[in-house]
């Protein structure tokens, strides 16, 4: 089974992304990092039930990796916006073994004392016009949310939009339990949901 980790917001820069995220949500999102291994760096905001949001974009200060950077960030462009899903598995080549090809190989990566695999595309490219879940395992008992203060923000739904929707949605229907996920026939995107301090919000 996989089920939900984090969600992530790109943008052309980090400050976009953050701001974006902050902006909609009404609460500011707290240091995060960098990842050598894509040259990318990010800022993060506790969600509760053991689920974060991550602003993520490219580092102009890392180096170029040699190959696609994850979440397809190499060829993003225009507005910040919601781009990713990522569900956790305790088995990651066993969960990759049962779904289609295409969710990417693990890759080992580290920030500070986290540790993770993660399962990404050659390309950078997931699934369904990266409409499909990328996949995580944490190694070991540390998780980003509980390092994060609680903000008093917390995800009520996530509709993940494909001309496909039905098919991604029953492909993950054997692996994925989760009520606030749903698969909604339209252009290829991602619209979230929250209860907020300020009241719901809409993030997309």
């Amino acid at each position: 089974m996989i089920e939900l980790d984090h969600l992530a917001v790109a943008g052309e820069s980090l400050t976009a992304a953050s701001d974006l995220a902050a902006q909609v949500l009404g609460v500011p999102l707290q240091p995060g990092g960098a990842h050598a291994v894509f040259g990318t760096h990010n800022h993060l905001l506790g969600l509760g039930d053991a689920l974060y949001l991550e602003a993520i974009a490219v580092d102009p200060d890392a180096p170029a990796p040699a190959y696609a950077r994850w979440f397809d960030l190499d060829r993003f462009n225009g507005p910040a916006r919601l781009s990713n899903w990522i569900c956790r598995c305790d088995d990651l080549e066993a969960t990759l073994e049962a779904l289609p090809e295409g969710y990417g190989a693990p890759v080992a990566l580290q920030r500070g004392d986290l540790r993770w695999r993660m399962a990404v595309p050659a390309s950078g490219v997931l699934p369904f016009d990266n409409c499909a879940p990328a996949l995580i395992a944490w190694e070991g008992d540390d998780h980003p949310a509980q390092r994060l203060a609680a903000c008093g923000c917390r995800l009520t739904r996530l509709d993940v939009c494909h001309p496909d929707a039905a098919a991604l949605g029953d492909m993950l229907a054997p692996h994925l339990a989760d009520a606030r996920v749903h698969f909604i026939t339209g252009p290829a995107g991602l619209a979230a949901q929250f209860d907020t301090p300020s009241g719901p919000r809409r993030l997309t």
